[in-house]
């Protein structure tokens, strides 16, 4: 695929250190899996050959290749380096940012590049690892979509004698397409109850999720207590089996 634009480098006549480069910004536009194609353009005006060094980046994944990353010059003479923009089948819709940079005469000058990565924008929220323990309601978000998403979690009790409360909401950081992050909720547990605790998140375009804990709560002392009511029943049973068969 032919991108729309190409860089230019003019490179002035020696001292070398007066060279700029022609156009600082590039825009491109592509869906995931496709290979977008440009060159970059170094004019060199002088009396004498010049050497350019190219490099190209973007973090994490090297998505440029340049035919070369450095090319000698002669006088008054263009040269025209291809260069591809790869983008990778997964990468999600949005902005993408990259940079070629250009070096020559002990001066360096990047030019940027900017990709739009076109496609419809999946959401995908889920809920998981939910738990108790230490005081705190323990979960992770996990973006199962392809865009960023700036979620809202709210947490909710409702016990058996307790009843029904919601807790103030919290708004994580923005979670990044196929990643996850573990939170936790300040949640103080009643000394005696039965509970049902339900995490619900919400994001823009509709998006939901929601998981419940089932969690019940009893006083040690109230535990030995009932155990101590208990044990004489299995005896009382076992002298009447032996009343009855003597």
């Amino acid at each position: 695929m032919r991108a729309a634009l190409a860089l230019v480098l003019a490179l002035a006549a020696p001292p070398t250190a007066g060279w700029e480069p022609g156009r600082e910004y590039v825009y491109l536009e592509g869906g995931p899996g496709t290979v977008l194609e440009d060159r970059v353009l170094v004019t060199n005006p002088g009396p004498r050959r010049l050497t350019v060094d190219l490099r190209a980046s973007r973090a994490p994944t090297p998505w440029i290749a340049l035919a070369a990353e450095r090319v000698t010059i002669p006088a008054r003479t263009r040269a025209e380096i291809p260069f591809t923009v790869t983008v990778p089948a997964d990468t999600p819709p949005g902005e993408q940012t990259a940079t070629i940079t250009a070096s020559a005469g002990g001066r360096s000058e990047p030019i940027r590049i900017h990709l739009r990565v076109s496609g419809p924008r999946v959401p995908a929220l889920t809920v998981e690892d939910v738990s108790y323990s230490g005081g705190s309601v323990h979960y992770t978000l996990v973006n199962r979509g392809n865009t960023p998403l700036s979620s809202r979690v709210s947490l909710h009790s409702d016990g058996l004698l307790t009843g029904p409360t919601s807790h103030p909401p919290r708004e994580p950081a923005v979670l990044p397409p196929a990643s996850r992050v573990s939170l936790s909720e300040r949640w103080d547990a009643p000394a005696l109850d039965a509970v049902d605790l339900r995490l619900r998140v919400t994001a823009a375009g509709g998006v939901s999720a929601e998981s419940t804990l089932e969690k019940t709560f009893v006083p040690r002392t109230a535990l030995l207590l009932l155990l101590f009511l208990l044990l004489p029943v299995p005896l009382w049973f076992r002298r009447r089996a032996k009343r009855a068969g003597g």
